[in-house]
């Protein structure tokens, strides 16, 4: 009787808002059963083991676990506990120092809901769709039970809000790679990067986690009419830094001058006296420029334009045209050629002119004998 009275006596000493130690000694589908050191054991409802839904008491504890428990209720039948409100408690003091500090988290994904996803943080923790990824996300059921590293970026006790960003952390990861990637780039450093978009005046190439443009201009060294004609999404592409703008976070890029110039060996494929054709690309006063190889123009001074005399070469060419021309001198340590289009017109002029010559040859007929015998004819008759 008096050890009964001394019992009930404990009981008694418990008051609702305590906090006690307990060790589980059965976890039933709905609560667990807790080993509180008093005659009558506490349950643990499926509600107070989680901030979170789950769907039976083992997903949160097992037989054994001892446990810091918040007393939610107390009658002569039972003794109401709550694991979810002790750990609630840590939980809003630990997320406000990391959030105080701009720090990170990491927890683990327990549900997937509409509008994004839930995550255990001591208390209820939600991570809205727009803030799992700096992409859109259609489908996030790869997300459950992964964990994900996040950052507190709303936090509200009194309306028991939490909101947590995985995006945020990316975008800051991003930005601290962007920032060493700026500070490691110099001037007339060769790199490989990946075409990420292409637009009418250029390509945008990832270079590490950083984009820099390369203008449609350094594309190759010849003209280049649309970037899609050159490069695809996707394609690998050297490149060499032109320029560093840090503060606005801008590189310039070429991938022309990481190839072969156009004037590199031109002397093993064009020579003097050789007959090239090319396309007239420039008219100026003292000639026309005309394009024998890609990007290598060769100039034809305007004396040896035609055989006749012209007073500018715009009276006998136009941009556009196809000519054939002569090479009168190659120099490539200058990149300059010298071509002559009289040379050609006079070599066709003796051609034609021997040719007829010849014909005439052969014909066994001579102006001379023709004449001769015409007089021959006027004497006799005479």
């Amino acid at each position: 009787m008096e050890e009964m009275n001394q019992e009930m006596s404990n009981i008694k000493e418990l008051s609702v808002g305590d906090i006690v130690k307990g060790k589980v000694v059965k976890v039933e589908e709905k609560h667990a059963l807790v080993d509180i050191g008093y005659k009558v054991e506490g349950i643990v409802p499926i509600s107070e083991l989680s901030p979170v839904r789950i769907e039976t008491a083992s997903d949160v504890v097992s037989e054994g676990d001892e446990l810091d428990l918040f007393v939610k209720k107390i009658d002569d039948e039972e003794i109401v506990l709550s694991k979810k409100a002790v750990a609630a408690e840590k939980a809003w003091e630990e997320l406000q120092t990391i959030f105080d500090n701009n720090e990170t988290l990491k927890a683990t994904v327990k549900d997937i809901v509409k509008g994004g996803l839930v995550v255990d943080v001591g208390v209820r923790g939600f991570i809205p769709a727009s803030l799992v990824e700096n992409y859109y996300v259609e489908d996030f059921s790869d997300y459950k039970d992964k964990e994900l590293t996040l950052k507190v970026v709303e936090l509200d006790k009194e309306q028991n809000r939490v909101i947590l960003s995985h995006r945020a952390v990316i975008e800051e990861e991003a930005g601290k790679q962007k920032e060493e990637i700026l500070n490691s780039l110099e001037e007339g450093q060769e790199i490989n990067g990946t075409v990420q978009r292409i637009t009418d005046f250029g390509v945008f190439v990832d270079i590490g986690g950083i984009d820099g443009l390369v203008h449609i201009s350094q594309l190759a060294h010849n003209h280049v009419e649309k970037a899609s004609d050159v490069v695809s999404e996707g394609d690998s592409l050297k490149v060499k830094v032109l320029s560093v703008d840090k503060d606005n976070e801008r590189i310039s890029l070429s991938h022309k001058a990481t190839l072969p110039g156009p004037w590199d060996n031109v002397a093993s494929k064009i020579s003097v006296n050789d007959v090239v054709e090319g396309t007239v690309r420039r008219l100026v006063g003292f000639g026309a420029f005309v394009e024998v190889l890609p990007g290598v123009e060769g100039l034809v001074h305007i004396s040896q334009i035609s055989t006749e005399h012209i007073g500018t070469p715009m009276e006998v060419l136009e941009v556009g045209q196809e000519v054939k021309a002569k090479v009168l001198e190659v120099n490539e340590s200058e990149k300059r050629i010298s071509l002559s289009i009289r040379e050609i017109e006079e070599e066709q002029d003796r051609a034609e002119r021997k040719q007829y010559e010849s014909d005439e040859d052969s014909s066994g007929f001579q102006l001379g004998d023709m004449i001769g015998d015409q007089l021959s004819k006027y004497r006799n008759n005479n």
